[in-house]
């Protein structure tokens, strides 16, 4: 009798940003870090070093893919004249839009079958997270300046902060508001600074780089249809400039020490390293030879 052996997971895509940002040599740019990467630092160090350093693969989730799916659906709409910006085109969208992602990833059709769930379902959920979009904003009254814009900014640190923003809209007046659409649910009370961290950081690169602080902040949680808005001031912006720099040090002298240590909490429940991790009985893999200062290592 043959066995037949599970398909490997593919190894873990090079990041956009890594095509395109400013290259981290050791000297005039130490080091680079996204609010993705901060954030999962903040989280679990141990976390960080096995998608980061390790660069250990992991599986695709369909939340997680409906996630990238859903913000593809929302840039491309605005390609549309506005008054075609309907939740009718938005659902006749979703399946090219699906479709060109698995021709880009075919192992993403490997989510579905006797262990995933069923495709037409998802689809459904797709379109119901779609609609609920038109529920929370008109895209027929915006005019976005800026969609999927790849942002940098070389602090006096050193430190590159870099990413890509959802929506970046500016008034007439040149009031910048800065947008990112979620395809979960908005955090419950207590949990909200945490998710504006991400777009603080955004707030805080695009103060650096046009020498205006954005006046609004808007997260569009299309798992429930809310939206949470923050208005930012510099004040703000130096305390997340500070808190970055803070966590690049941690991360740097985990670094050097070796101690990457695992934070245990609720989000473990999500995470795809459990036989990694001493905390699910895992084992620590040992770490990988040191990259070059301009390698996917310094780039996280």
């Amino acid at each position: 009798m043959t066995t037949s052996l599970p398909a490997p997971v593919p190894a873990p895509p090079e990041s956009p940003a890594e095509r395109v940002s400013t290259a981290v040599d050791g000297v005039d740019v130490l080091g680079a870090i996204s609010p993705s990467r901060a954030g999962d630092f903040m989280a679990c160090p141990l976390m960080y070093r096995f998608r980061t350093i390790d660069r250990l693969p992991e599986p695709p989730s369909p939340d997680a893919v409906r996630g990238t799916v859903v913000h593809k659906v929302l840039e491309d709409l605005f390609d549309a004249p506005a008054v075609d910006r309907t939740p009718q085109r938005a659902r006749d969208m979703l399946v090219p839009t699906w479709e060109g992602l698995l021709e880009t990833e075919p192992a993403l059709a490997e989510m579905f079958g006797d262990e995933g769930p069923d495709l037409a379902a998802w689809l459904a959920s797709c379109r119901t997270v779609l609609d609920r979009y038109f529920d929370l904003e008109d895209p027929r009254r915006l005019e976005p300046a800026e969609r999927e814009l790849y942002v940098e900014a070389l602090l006096e640190s050193k430190l590159l902060l870099r990413g890509f923003v959802d929506r970046v809209d500016v008034a007439p007046d040149g009031r910048i508001r800065v947008v990112d659409y979620k395809s979960g649910k908005a955090p419950g009370v207590g949990y909200e600074a945490k998710a504006l961290f991400q777009m603080k950081f955004y707030a805080l690169v695009l103060w650096r780089l046009r020498g205006v602080v954005p006046s609004v902040l808007q997260l569009v949680y299309l798992g429930n249809g809310e939206i949470l808005r923050y208005e930012p001031d510099e004040d703000d912006l130096r305390a997340t400039e500070r808190k970055v720099e803070a966590v690049w040090r941690a991360i740097e002298l985990a670094r050097e020490t070796g101690d990457w240590r695992p934070s245990p909490s609720r989000l473990c429940d999500w995470c795809s390293f459990h036989q990694h991790c001493p905390t699910k009985g895992g084992t620590i893999p040992p770490l990988p030879d040191p990259a070059p200062r301009s390698g996917s290592s310094q780039h996280p």
